[in-house]
């Protein structure tokens, strides 16, 4: 089991890495950076116009999320914010702007080559409040009560062990937090076997979470007000959905350390 969710991490990393490699090579061609989406469901389309010609041509072409989480999250002026899975950085771009220069975002992701790709972004939106780690969202290299704010755009499903992805995420939340997560989500009737048959791992398909799994996970690791929003279908019942929930104001302190 440790050895196929092992293949399983290396596969999904190969995968952005190629990505990041593609919009990274593309943006030095006379004709600028092509983007990696897949389809209509995935990619740069979610965003409104207004919000991709704001940003870098690479970090919009880099995008390979199901939704716009920063349009959910209701972030506000001042907060800290963490985009788990961030890529190409457009999802913290956009969070840099809500948050203006009060605020703080990070941004972690597990592959070089995406990191690379999105502090070259950052560089060139001149986005000065912002700041990209390396780590894997099941142990984030953050202290306990760190940020406000936990966004992430179609990688939670990516993950092979989603209770660490909550536990962590609740976990550096300060109390009273929250989180603002697009994600595909599954319905409830299908089985892991029928979710894998519509589509693959890598593609946000066969990994994810049902309705009440998602909400079993969350509510396990000790979020409230939890709700999972449907937006839009990816594929016979399977969704992108906006995930919210909170970290009650009188959680009991966390550990200090992953």
């Amino acid at each position: 089991m440790r050895e196929q969710s092992t293949d399983l991490r290396e596969t999904v990393r190969r995968r952005y890495a190629a990505a990041a490699v593609q919009v990274t090579e593309g943006g030095t061609a006379c004709c600028g950076p092509e983007p990696v989406e897949v389809d209509e469901n995935f990619g740069s389309t979610v965003y409104t116009a207004a919000e991709r010609d704001a940003l870098p041509a690479e970090a919009v072409a880099a995008s390979l999320g199901c939704g716009n989480p920063t349009a959910v999250a209701e972030l506000r002026e001042g907060e800290c914010v963490l985009d788990l899975g961030s890529g190409g950085g457009i999802d913290v771009l956009l969070s840099a702007r809500r948050v203006g220069p009060t605020g703080k975002v990070y941004g972690l992701d597990m592959t070089e080559e995406m990191l690379a790709l999105a502090v070259a972004n950052t560089r060139k939106a001149g986005a000065e409040n912002v700041e990209f780690l390396k780590g894997a969202i099941e142990a984030i290299p953050l202290p306990a009560n760190t940020v406000d704010v936990v966004i992430s755009n179609c990688v939670i499903n990516l993950s092979v062990d989603k209770p660490a992805v909550f536990a962590e995420t609740f976990r550096v939340l300060r109390p009273g937090g929250r989180i603002g997560v697009s994600d595909v989500v599954a319905d409830d009737t299908l089985t892991g076997e029928q979710r894998a048959q519509r589509g693959d791992y890598v593609g946000c398909i066969a990994g994810a979470l049902s309705f009440a799994e998602y909400r079993a996970g969350l509510v396990a690791a000790g979020f409230t007000d939890v709700s999972i929003t449907p937006t839009h279908p990816v594929a016979d019942g399977m969704h992108s959905a906006v995930v919210r929930a909170v970290k009650p104001h009188d959680a009991p302190p966390p550990p200090e350390t992953a």
